[in-house]
């Protein structure tokens, strides 16, 4: 048997924290992790309301930040609760926490913010807690991200080998990032670019509502091809890798401009075609035949359709196909991370990172006993 790791994680979109239970064993040279369940549990609204006015590029304040930090911690406690009286009794907890500044300077990361008090969640469960876990990846000269390339290098790498071309892992959260894995088992990962982020921005812009449903108005829509244009030549695109991105740079100034011009339906249109573009064509830069997808993107049909119509020449399928639940990949991530820093192994893959090694990632909070 090994050990019973609970990881969680709120994404980029804010929607709420994915907690994922894992067990998780070495087996010879191999890591086996087997799904135990998962669910989501929302913010409060005024929390959520609370973290996205902290997000940039609104101004903030140390007391903001502390006072996020404390109730986000609870917010993560009390979901490591729920995993626990859902799921049965763990060893582990594994923490990204709430990204809420990614800072990156001259295509460097220079340090990243992550909220969600780890000390919360040890004293509401009683169980050690790994946080914190890309701070030292970026003081290596990494980004930090994606870190979803530890998990999809040693997933991906069989189907790689079988078909003997590169496979890529792909979520679409508010940002949106890929791993290329090779059949030799190296890999590359980074950041392409918005994948809800600015969807969601639109759609609370124009209609009031959080995000579009299901892609139902950008459906009704068509990409205006003029603005799409203007927003394929943001820099970001063309940066070699590795590099990461967050709302920092796709945030809501990218739409106050085209907003009073462009109607609701055609603009969503508009960035649904932008985020499936910019996935495709990173894909299809490394020669991607198979893209395994999850995440929160993978619930908009439009989007998909957008995403598959663009990746003419490779296969996708949901991460679910692989047995992997879509919605849960990153939560089911977190607790790999944990789990091998428990184990005193190294975390991160600098060919994806940048960083100049391998590194033992995060700090633990020590738990009741």
């Amino acid at each position: 048997m090994g050990e019973r790791v609970i990881g969680l994680i709120s994404g980029t979109s804010v929607d709420g924290i994915d907690v994922a239970v894992a067990d998780l064993r070495a087996d010879g040279d191999e890591i086996v992790l087997t799904p135990l369940g998962a669910l989501e549990v929302g913010y409060p609204e005024e929390l959520r309301a609370a973290l996205l006015a902290a997000l940039p590029p609104a101004p903030t304040t140390a007391e903001q930040l502390t006072k996020l930090d404390t109730r986000v911690g609870q917010a993560f406690a009390g979901a490591a609760g729920q995993g626990l009286d859902r799921f049965g009794p763990a060893d582990l907890v594994a923490s990204l926490g709430q990204t809420v500044f990614h800072w990156v300077e001259d295509g460097h990361a220079r340090g990243t913010l992550q909220l969600g008090q780890p000390a919360w969640i040890a004293e509401r469960t009683g169980l050690p807690v790994v946080a914190d876990l890309r701070a030292r990846d970026v003081a290596a000269g990494g980004h930090g991200a994606p870190l979803a390339s530890t998990l999809d290098r040693l997933w991906l790498r069989a189907l790689a080998e079988s078909t003997g071309q590169p496979a890529v892992g792909l979520n679409i959260g508010g940002i949106a990032n890929i791993t290329v894995v090779q059949p030799d088992g190296t890999a590359i990962a980074y950041d392409t670019g918005p994948g809800n982020a600015l969807l969601d921005l639109a759609a609370f812009r124009t209609t009031g509502r959080p995000r579009d449903e299901n892609g139902e108005l950008a459906a009704q829509g068509e990409p205006d091809e003029t603005l799409l244009r203007r927003l394929l030549a943001e820099p970001y695109y063309a940066a070699e890798p590795p590099k990461s991105t967050g709302k920092e740079l796709f945030h809501a100034a990218y739409l106050d401009d085209v907003l009073p011009t462009t109607k609701p339906a055609d603009l969503l249109a508009t960035l649904t075609e932008l985020t499936a573009r910019t996935i495709a064509d990173a894909c299809a830069r490394h020669g991607a035949r198979t893209v395994v997808a999850s995440g929160g993107g993978v619930e908009n049909p439009a989007l998909m359709r957008a995403l598959a119509a663009n990746l003419s020449d490779a296969r996708l399928v949901t991460s679910d196909e692989l047995g992997l639940p879509r919605a849960a990949k990153e939560a089911y991530l977190t607790a790999l991370l944990g789990w091998l820093t428990w184990h005193g192994l190294p975390a991160n893959v600098p060919s994806a990172t940048g960083a100049r090694g391998a590194r033992l990632l995060g700090s633990i909070t020590p738990g009741r006993t």
